[in-house]
């Protein structure tokens, strides 16, 4: 397979490197958190002086290694391997969430348990150890874990490839690297497939073999199955569309002809966004400066998986655009929420009304904030005007920005919002700031 930098992610790890807290690196599975590990930053750490016998590698999710997944069994094997102490080790561990909860034998008591917490915390005691965990589900390598390393803990999101790094080791020019990576994503391992038939089986299979088989298994879910593909395909289906569990429970209901309470469609997307697989843009109202909790939006961590979920049979650029969007300004570091601006108006008849527009995304890091709009097209002057209108209602100075599918050079209007191509916006990350 073709080197892959991922400088961003390398630089953040050698920038922890030996601070004394456990670096937890989370993301979806198959992203590339193992090779940022075990190749990028082992390389590193042996440009560094760093000896073979100091790194102390295991990956969980391997057959060989499944007795390591006992708690005991993997705490054994690691304080083995660290044999000098004058030695500097270094422990990586990759998908500790495979590491099983067992009780506790040393204690009589039913609800004592020991786990991978308890692992991680023991090893961050051993002076002379530097420990690294990688994990794919949210909830229990985000939250829960930083809570109880009370701040001892950094955690480093890693997600799939940015269309930047996509077209870095891409063949072709930047229309055609564009076209690949709407259609397939991220997911590094398609960079090594050439066909299309190679690429949508291992996306397929993706979901099936890894992502699908990972809920049902952590959650116990029965006979459910066919319940979460359904689920999937309808948020697949309205990318860029505001939804709610009580909506998607009509759906089934008319669609599917199956009674699916809005409580378990709840708990199955916060299943999904667990697991990576997708995230949840909440409503912001501007003007009020209060979120609306609901509707809200979803998008795909990947849009290779979501096209690949729908078989390849909605291609649409306008809705992949805005999903692509959504997540390089996540990975950049930004809160990213879907904008709603109240605007009063006077109808022809002399009533006061009122309508909410939207703004695609409202864009927060610190005190930095961007308005952005995802537009396929804005050759239109009617269609152009009909996506500013929101932009123009914003009663503040921030940057507002128009990201367009067209290739055209950036350009600033009589607003001072700027318009940009989607593939400038994304190779250029100081573009946001023209």
């Amino acid at each position: 397979m073709m080197e892959l930098e991922r400088r961003e992610y390398l630089q953040k790890l050698i920038a922890k490197k030996d601070n004394g807290r456990v670096k937890i690196v989370t993301g979806i599975r198959r992203c590339g958190k193992s090779y940022l590990l075990f190749e990028l930053y082992t390389k590193y750490l042996y440009t560094q002086g760093i000896e073979e016998d100091q790194i102390i590698g295991i990956a969980l999710d391997e057959l060989p290694n499944a007795k390591y997944r006992d708690p005991f069994e993997l705490d054994k094997y690691i304080r083995g391997r660290i044999t000098d102490k004058q030695k500097r080790y270094y422990i990586l561990i990759d998908e500790i969430q495979f590491v099983s909860e067992i009780q506790n034998p040393y204690v009589d008591d039913p609800q004592a348990k020991i786990n991978f917490i308890d692992v991680v915390l023991g090893l961050m005691k051993i002076k002379n150890a530097d420990v690294y965990v990688t994990g794919s589900n949210s909830k229990m390598l985000s939250t829960d874990i930083l809570t109880q390393f009370r701040d001892r803990g950094d955690e480093i999101r890693v997600y799939p490839l940015s269309f930047a790094e996509f077209y870095a080791v891409h063949q072709g020019d930047k229309y055609n690297a564009w076209v690949d990576y709407y259609t397939y994503g991220g997911m590094p391992v398609t960079l090594t497939l050439s066909s299309h038939e190679q690429k949508s089986q291992y996306l397929k299979d993706l979901f099936t073999r890894t992502y699908l088989k990972d809920v049902v298994e952590r959650h116990a879910i029965q006979n459910d199955t066919e319940v979460l593909e359904d689920l999937l395909n309808i948020i697949a289906s309205a990318i860029g569309s505001l939804t709610n569990p009580t909506k998607l429970s009509n759906t089934f209901n008319s669609e599917k002809h199956l009674k699916i309470s809005s409580a378990t469609i709840d708990k199955y997307l916060g299943y999904f966004s667990e697991a990576f697989l997708l995230s949840k843009a909440e409503r912001y109202d501007v003007k009020g400066k209060k979120y609306i909790k609901t509707p809200a939006k979803y998008y795909f961590t990947d849009v290779g998986l979501r096209n690949a979920k729908l078989g390849f049979r909605q291609q649409e650029e306008t809705h992949i655009m805005e999903n692509v969007l959504y997540c390089d300004l996540l990975r950049r570091g930004f809160d990213v929420d879907v904008g709603v601006v109240e605007h009063n108006y006077k109808k022809e008849d002399g009533k006061s009304a009122r309508v909410q527009l939207e703004i695609d995304f409202v864009v927060n890091r610190g005190n930095q904030r961007y308005y952005i709009q995802s537009a396929l097209s804005i050759a239109d002057p009617e269609k152009r005007a009909q996506e500013i209108n929101s932009l123009t209602k914003v009663p503040d100075s921030f940057r507002k920005i128009v990201v367009v599918g067209d290739r055209i050079n950036p350009w600033k209007d009589d607003n001072g919002i700027l318009y940009i191509g989607i593939e400038q916006f994304l190779l250029d990350e100081k573009a946001i700031d023209m």
